[in-house]
């Protein structure tokens, strides 16, 4: 049953807003940091926000990004975020494959979290931001 299916405990993934000069411009940038010594295999992100704003129900929409392969001790951006969106959750599934097996872990970033006052420094990408582990 359901209790027999082994579920692979993923460790040493991040995902880390920060808030970086693009061009010219400041915004948002999301991204997938992998602080193990080893590959993952065709990373894949599912987006959402969800919650309320003025007491209203709000959801954005959801968005897929197919990262390939992430090599170790690296990262890679994939989203760019509007800060409109700051007071909903904003969670990210991310899902990998590490030889043959397949994890998955879901990160939310919980409202009004994504702010300077919460930033820390992030190893590997040498910025600062918002991050979970």
């Amino acid at each position: 049953m359901k209790k027999d299916i082994p579920i692979p405990k993923v460790k040493d993934i991040g995902v880390a807003i920060v808030k970086e000069e693009i061009e010219g411009e400041l915004v948002w940038r999301v991204y997938l940091i992998n602080y193990n010594s080893f590959l993952l295999k065709n990373v894949l992100i599912s987006s959402r926000g969800y919650g309320n704003i003025n007491d209203l129900k709000k959801k954005t929409s959801s968005f897929s990004h197919f990262l390939g392969d992430v090599n170790e001790k690296s990262f890679k951006p994939f989203e760019l975020i509007n800060e409109s969106v700051f007071g909903l959750s904003n969670e990210f599934l991310v899902t990998y494959y590490v030889n043959d097996v397949i994890y998955d872990k879901k990160y939310i970033f919980l409202p009004e979290s994504i702010q300077e006052k919460n930033f820390t420094a992030i190893p590997l990408l040498k910025k600062k931001g918002v991050l979970i582990k």
